[in-house]
C-alpha cells in the first residue's frame, strides 16, 4: 500500500550566525506557512539567553531549549511550519529523535562568512572571549551532528535571504528519499519524498 503524502515541519539547523532566523522567516512567507524561532520562544518565556546562562547556567538553558523545540515540533505536526533551531539544540538526544518527524535542512556556512555578523552581536554567551575561535571550536564539534541529521544541505555562504529561501524551497520540491511528505505553497501543493 503506498504511503500517504503528509506535510512535515521543516527544521532549519546550523551554527550560530548563519541566518537561520532570517532565512526561516522568509521561507515560511514563501510557503505561506507558520514560522517558529525556538530561541525567540525561550526568550519570550524565560528572559534573555545571556541572562539564563548567567543566572542558571548552560544546562538550564539547554533544558528550556529542548522543551521549546519539542513544543514547536508537536504543534507543527501535519504542517509545513518552518522551525529555526538554535545552533546547539541538535546536541540534545531527545531533540535529535524528534527531528525525525521533520524535514531537516542544514544551512552550511564557514567562519569567514559569519565573522562580520558575530562581531556585530555580543549577546552570544558561548562566544564570550575570542568569539571566532570559540565559533570555530563549537562548529567543529557540532558539524558532524548537523550533517548526520540533515535531509538537505544548503550552502548559504552567498546569496540574499530571499535567494537562499528560494534555493531551499526548490530543494524541498526536488527532495526524494524513503517515505513521503508534502510541501504546501500558496499556489499549489508540491510533493517531495521523505
Amino acid at each position: 500500500m503506498p504511503a500517504t503524502k503528509t506535510a512535515r515541519p521543516i527544521a532549519l539547523i546550523g551554527p550560530m550566525a548563519v541566518g537561520k532566523s532570517a532565512i526561516g522567516h522568509q521561507l515560511s512567507h514563501q510557503l505561506g506557512a507558520p514560522f517558529v524561532d525556538t530561541d525567540v520562544e525561550v526568550v519570550a518565556n524565560h528572559g534573555s539567553i545571556a541572562e539564563i546562562f548567567a543566572s542558571r547556567g548552560e544546562r538550564a538553558f539547554r533544558e528550556l531549549e529542548a522543551r521549546a523545540v519539542a513544543r514547536a515540533i508537536e504543534d507543527a505536526r501535519g504542517s509545513n511550519t518552518v522551525i529555526s533551531l538554535g545552533g546547539g539544540a541538535v546536541l540534545d538526544s531527545g531533540t535529535q529523535q524528534l527531528l525525525g518527524q521533520c524535514t531537516v535542512v542544514y544551512l552550511e556556512c564557514d567562519a569567514d562568512t559569519v565573522a562580520e555578523r558575530i562581531a556585530r552581536n555580543s549577546g552570544r554567551p558561548l562566544l564570550a572571549g575570542d568569539a571566532m575561535d570559540r565559533w570555530k571550536t563549537l562548529f567543529a564539534t557540532r558539524r558532524p551532528v548537523y550533517e548526520r541529521l540533515a535531509d538537505l544541505v544548503i550552502d548559504v555562504r552567498s546569496g540574499s535571504v530571499p535567494d537562499l529561501a528560494h534555493r531551499i524551497e526548490n530543494a524541498l520540491r526536488g527532495y526524494a528519499a524513503a517515505g513521503t511528505a508534502a510541501v504546501t505553497t500558496p499556489a499549489a501543493t508540491k510533493e517531495v519524498e521523505k
